[in-house]
């Protein structure tokens, strides 16, 4: 049997302030087309259709159309939600949209009930576990914990016997939508931290004969079972240089999997590029002139800030969307303190209220305080989707 795997289209985001609607529309239409020509048994999708809770209206239309597309090519397509997701509303229709062959799986109350599929080389079950928010779900799963690791252990508990009733020839495939332990991330994935733990051990997923993740947008391998397939394009300067690409998998009735990676077109992918320099060598030197219409990250190194230079690069490079100052002839101590962005970057929303606390104060939290901290973070994520169901 052979699976097309994508995930995290992340459908209405933007960069930088850049519409990416075209490129997530081309980029549809070839997902569809591979779909299509490499004649898969079913497409698999693991969350985070759109960017946000409450999509645009442009990203609602372009994921009707999608939907159409996927509908019209007579092949299964299995969607789980991801945390970007609001799991009600991209639900809503799934009753009828599964007798067009298009499966939304965002009931945490179904993961154990799978979509059957029979292929040439045997019955396949494909169950889906959408984004799970531990404190949410914790009741509905009796985990042991209100944590990643706990909730997403019971829940494949569930699969694993529903997948006991069935014929033993049944190849299982998982798709989940989480941070898997062994793999890495980028800083254009959402925080989703709970009690400071954001993932869970792989071992979770034992038993499954192959497991498509989504979460992470750079395409990886946590082990010979268990993928991640990436972003099919590039949402933070941090993936420069990410070879997008969509995943095929092979799954012999009785053998591992088999997993390609087909990379995306050239110009499907969004043409990023960093730059590093003084601030007239960059708008002189000729070694740069194939960047022109590139979308940059530029870092400048100039002793001192100079002047208006957004608008003087853009005179060459009419797409430069980013720029920060760090300049090279001042010793380290000296430098220009980081800016808000970068003090945050790769933090998580407890350091972050910890740091609060001690400049504040003068000292830092107690362990009764951090404690209080954590439970209303926690708190305050399950009032946001909880909110979203509404």
């Amino acid at each position: 049997m052979r699976f097309l795997h994508t995930s995290d289209w992340h459908l209405g985001r933007r960069f930088h302030g850049e519409d990416l609607i075209n490129a997530q529309r081309k980029v549809l239409n070839h997902i569809c087309d591979t779909a299509r020509t490499e004649q898969v048994d079913a497409l698999l999708v693991a969350g985070d259709i759109y960017d946000r809770a409450i999509p645009s209206l442009d990203a609602v239309r372009l994921f009707s159309r999608a939907l159409h597309r996927l509908a019209d090519l007579g092949i299964p397509t299995i969607m789980i939600s991801g945390n970007h997701d609001s799991a009600h509303r991209l639900g809503v229709g799934s009753g009828l949209l599964a007798r067009a062959g298009v499966h939304l799986m965002t009931d945490p109350a179904d993961v154990a009930t799978p979509i059957l599929l029979n292929t040439p080389t045997g019955p396949a079950a494909v169950y889906g576990v959408p984004y799970l928010e531990p404190t949410l779900v914790r009741p509905h799963f009796e985990a042991e914990a209100a944590s990643h690791q706990a909730v997403l252990a019971s829940a494949l508990d569930q699969i694993r016997a529903d997948l006991a009733t069935r014929p033993a020839s049944t190849r299982s495939v998982v798709l989940a939508h989480a941070f898997i332990t062994g793999s890495t991330g980028c800083p254009s994935e959402r925080d989703i931290s709970v009690g400071g733990v954001d993932h869970a051990a792989a071992s979770v997923f034992d038993g499954i004969d192959y497991v498509a993740l989504g979460h992470l947008h750079g395409a990886q391998q946590v082990n010979d079972r268990i993928h991640y397939s990436g972003s099919p394009l590039a949402y933070s300067f941090s993936e420069t240089g990410h070879s997008k690409s969509l995943t095929l998998i092979n799954l012999p009735a009785d053998a591992a999997p088999a997993i390609t990676r087909t990379t995306l077109p050239a110009d499907l992918q969004l043409p990023l590029a960093r730059l590093t320099g003084r601030l007239e060598d960059l708008l002189t030197d000729p070694a740069h002139e194939s960047l022109t219409e590139s979308w940059l990250h530029i870092t400048l190194t100039d002793t001192a800030r100079p002047y208006e230079p957004m608008a003087r690069l853009k005179q060459r490079f009419p797409h430069t969307l980013h720029i920060e100052h760090i300049p090279t002839a001042i010793p380290a101590q000296t430098t220009t303190s980081p800016t808000y962005s970068e003090r945050l970057r790769g933090r998580s929303d407890l350091d972050i209220t910890h740091d609060f606390i001690t400049t504040v104060r003068g000292t830092q939290p107690t362990d009764e305080e951090r404690l209080l901290l954590q439970e209303a973070i926690d708190n305050s994520r399950v009032s946001a989707k909880e909110k979203e169901s509404v």
